[in-house]
């Protein structure tokens, strides 16, 4: 993770510096309905999170991307706060023109389900773009934990129920999600300690205040190849290149998924050929086999949408999803 971090400082220095995206004399601009050239201003990418986290990390480089195809910058903006609500948002009441992105991560679409009055709907008022990315966690466990496999916890909760702590960054987060997926498909009942942020969460795991997590891969792997975090299994629907000899939990618990995703939304009535113009240039990131190749070492899986409309048709279904785990769970909007 250090490595990408260093890879990304030096291109959001150029960036900033250079300017990206110097108009290309190759570069096909598409033409809208009204018959106007696209685009022929600067688009702007908001990122719903502070500088530096994967969701960051890979909208600035699909930036990048998109920038050379078009011929035309599209710089990023970051607008965090209230659990990604600020910049989602800010995007809902922008203009529908295709000069206005979004990247979304799973948190961000569920996030509205869990305010009293949110301040837009996750499925109408935007249009999908692409899927770009999915980023498996992994249930990892403090040494001091007597569990060596899912099936292990799972009895240990059984025998336990209510005693197990298990430390989740903010409401609707990946983490909190996962959490409540295994509670009810696994049959236990293990408690969710919040923190702000899966940093703080990630210290007290390595102190052994909690026992319990599920984490970013990425942000795991260091932690579990030093012998200071053991692995139980990953979130995603078979097992991890990076650690193949650790098991997907679906092998335990028939049929969970939990994996993290990342895309890029636009607001609701831009126009079907922008939308399409961009997707375009998404492909073209995560088929180039020097970014596939830099991502999949940190453990995120590049993938589009075949389509822009598949993408909208996976957020719909995606926050179905997860508002119902909510709802069996009994948490209320606040």
């Amino acid at each position: 993770m250090k490595q990408l971090a260093r890879f990304f400082a030096v291109t959001i220095a150029l960036s900033t510096t250079l300017g990206v995206g110097i108009p290309d004399a190759q570069a096909q601009p598409t033409s809208t309905s009204s018959g106007q050239p696209y685009p022929t201003k600067p688009i702007r990418l908001v990122v719903s999170v502070q500088p530096g986290g994967n969701l960051d990390l890979i909208g600035r480089s699909v930036a990048d991307k998109v920038s050379e195809g078009l011929g035309q910058r599209m710089f990023v903006e970051n607008r965090p706060g209230a659990n990604s609500t600020i910049g989602l948002a800010s995007v809902a009441r922008s203009a529908a023109d295709g000069y206005t992105f979004v990247m979304v991560a799973q948190s961000a679409v569920i996030a509205a389900r869990m305010m009293r009055n949110p301040p837009y709907d996750p499925v109408r008022d935007f249009a999908g773009v692409s899927l770009i990315a999915t980023l498996p966690q992994m249930l990892v466990v403090h040494p001091s934990l007597p569990v060596k496999s899912v099936k292990e916890l799972i009895a240990l909760a059984k025998a336990r129920p209510g005693e197990l702590n298990c430390g989740s960054s903010g409401n609707g987060s990946g983490s909190h999600l996962a959490l409540e997926l295994f509670n009810r498909m696994a049959g236990v009942r293990i408690m969710r300690i919040p923190y702000n942020g899966d940093g703080p969460a990630i210290i007290d795991l390595l102190g052994g205040q909690v026992p319990v997590k599920f984490d970013n891969l990425s942000t795991s792997l260091p932690h579990v190849r030093a012998g200071k975090l053991r692995p139980l299994g990953v979130t995603s629907p078979t097992r991890s290149a990076l650690l193949p000899e650790v098991p997907a939990i679906s092998e335990t618990v028939s049929g969970f998924q939990a994996s993290i995703f990342n895309g890029m939304m636009a607001p609701a009535g831009t126009p079907p050929e922008i939308l399409g113009r961009i997707h375009t240039e998404i492909v073209k990131f995560v088929q180039a086999p020097e970014i596939r190749s830099r991502f999949a070492n940190q453990g995120v899986e590049l993938q589009a949408s075949t389509a822009p409309a598949e993408f909208t048709a996976f957020i719909k279904t995606e926050h179905a999803r997860w508002a119902k785990v909510l709802d069996d769970a009994g948490i209320k909007p606040e």
